[in-house]
């Protein structure tokens, strides 16, 4: 080797990432909402919970759901990387290693599922293993590549956290708790197709057959109709069986009219028959900045999120003393 030469470039043995970096491997804000829709489940459920192991439970499922992300990201990093939306996260940008992600979930998926099923029950802990497996596992590597209906399929792991808190406090998990089950597992298709409708450019330079890639927007705009029409009827329900009170009667109609009105909004739109503005211009944008056609999309994608933390919201006021369903 003469004086000019450069010797290679080798990776670094100790890993340069940041505290920040691992904590955005959680996924943060898909973990607030998982915690808040379990804290529910966790409250509403009938009989006592000591407040100990409550917070306990809370947590394991707050670090389940972390941990789901972070192999989530592990294992679509280089897919990551070639999505606006998501090239920033950790390891679609370099700053975390794949290997180390991989090895921070798995490490996190064994604390949480062991700690809560010692601290509970085995009903709870082995709901969170499931939770985790069918995510990073079953969503991430078979559905997500290969069906249009990846989000609907997939989408059971996110509408699982409520029956793990129920099942934390009562070591069962009853119809009343599957219902919870059931209402986020209806609004997940409205949600996040409403998202795709306006990143369906990210979507298929990724490869990912999001509904609006292989049916195309017209298709996927009838499909948030016709989920919403099902969603809305199962959000009021409970109400009338007695998991809800006159609180959550309020919230569920007022709010599912105005979800359901968006919806058909939507339908009747343009939204996702255009590229969305970021690709238009070429440049950054954030998420909701979107062309005029799909600020249809873009606002039932926002109002989706809070409609589901209203309705929640609405089960846990009720708990509240002289408020009782």
């Amino acid at each position: 080797m003469t004086m000019t030469d450069h010797p290679p470039r080798e990776t670094p043995l100790v890993s340069t990432a940041q505290p920040e970096d691992f904590f955005q491997l959680l996924k943060p804000r898909v973990m607030s909402l998982v915690v808040f829709t379990a804290v529910t489940g966790l409250v509403v459920a009938p009989g006592h919970s000591n407040p100990l192991l409550a917070a306990i439970a809370v947590l394991c499922i707050a670090v389940g759901a972390g941990a789901a992300g972070a192999l989530n990201m592990a294992l679509e990093g280089e897919t990551d990387a070639l999505m606006r939306r998501t090239r920033g996260r950790p390891v679609a940008a370099g700053r975390v290693r794949k290997n180390d992600a991989m090895a921070f979930g798995v490490i996190l998926s064994i604390f949480s599922v062991m700690l809560l099923g010692m601290t509970t029950n085995w009903l709870a802990g082995g709901l969170l293993a499931l939770t985790i497996v069918y995510y990073a596992g079953f969503y991430t590597l078979l559905l997500k590549r290969r069906t249009p209906q990846n989000i609907v399929i997939g989408g059971a792991a996110g509408a699982l956290p409520p029956v793990i808190g129920w099942a934390a406090v009562t070591g069962q998990a009853p119809w009343q708790a599957w219902l919870l089950f059931l209402i986020i597992f209806l609004w997940t298709p409205p949600h996040s197709w409403a998202l795709a409708l306006y990143s369906a450019g990210d979507y298929a330079k990724a490869g990912i057959p999001m509904m609006p890639v292989a049916r195309g927007a017209r298709s996927t705009r009838l499909q948030i109709l016709i989920y919403t029409l099902i969603f809305v009827p199962v959000a009021i329900a409970p109400a009338f069986l007695g998991l809800g009170g006159v609180v959550y009667l309020a919230v569920s109609v007022a709010g599912g009219l105005f979800f359901l009105a968006l919806a058909i909004r939507l339908w009747r739109s343009r939204a996702g028959d255009q590229p969305d503005k970021a690709e238009a211009v070429g440049r950054e944008a954030a998420l909701y900045d979107v062309r005029a056609e799909a600020k249809p999309a873009r606002n039932l994608f926002a109002f989706s999120i809070l409609y589901l933390m209203a309705l929640f919201s609405a089960l846990l006021v009720e708990q509240l003393p002289g408020l009782g369903a």
